[in-house]
């Protein structure tokens, strides 16, 4: 009987360290899973693209890292540690140069559409015509060919120094309009020493002022 009692005191214990562990497991939430559109369908690290127009570079696309999502209608590309866009012009100069904390590029499948975007510190820099311009948030229109922003803006350039809010101009950069310009002022003799960037053999990022 002593055997008996003993055998069924280790079931009832063992019965017992069941039930809380099924009791533990069960009130313990689930993990979520992402559903199919939030998980990346690619992961690029140090990524670097280039294109060309009849034979010669148009644009050059550095990122430390990028992540694409795909859904039924639209595929994005986040580009979360910034990026830099170079353009050439048409002789195979570099031009211009936009560097930003954070993009964005979005493809519209059932409208054939896209649309890019750049947040954080943008910098817009137009090399041949000696320009900056700085801003928060830019877009670039690529059936258009141009770039905007809606936000405030500064522009520094040889005759002097520009702000306001909103820009329009080309993807070069090189006939830049700030919408409503405030407080600005004009330089009217040019400093003669200033050291201007070689377009042709330039790699690195343009150093701001």
């Amino acid at each position: 009987m002593k055997r008996l009692g003993k055998i069924l005191i280790a079931i009832a214990s063992a019965a017992a360290l069941a039930i809380l562990i099924y009791l533990s497991i069960k009130g313990k939430p689930a993990e979520p899973v992402p559903a199919p559109e939030e998980r990346p369908v690619q992961v690029v690290d140090s990524m670097f693209a280039i294109r060309s127009k009849n034979g010669t570079l148009s644009l050059r696309l550095e990122a430390d890292k990028m992540i694409r999502y795909e859904n039924d209608s639209i595929s994005t590309e986040l580009f979360p540690e910034g990026f830099a866009v170079y353009g050439y012009n048409e002789e195979g100069m570099l031009e211009t140069i936009i560097i930003s904390d954070e993009a964005r590029h979005r493809v519209f499948k059932k409208v054939n559409g896209e649309e890019w975007a750049a947040y954080g510190d943008v910098s817009i820099q137009n090399v041949i015509k000696r320009e900056t311009m700085e801003t928060d948030t830019l877009y670039w229109d690529q059936r258009t060919n141009e770039i905007y922003t809606d936000c405030y803006i500064r522009m520094y350039s040889p005759d002097g120094f520009m702000q306001g809010y909103g820009m329009r101009s080309d993807d070069k950069a090189r006939n830049a309009q700030i919408n409503k310009p405030f407080n600005s002022f004009g330089v009217v003799v040019q400093d003669t020493t200033a050291i201007i960037v070689d377009s042709v053999n330039f790699i690195g990022p343009f150093l701001k002022k």
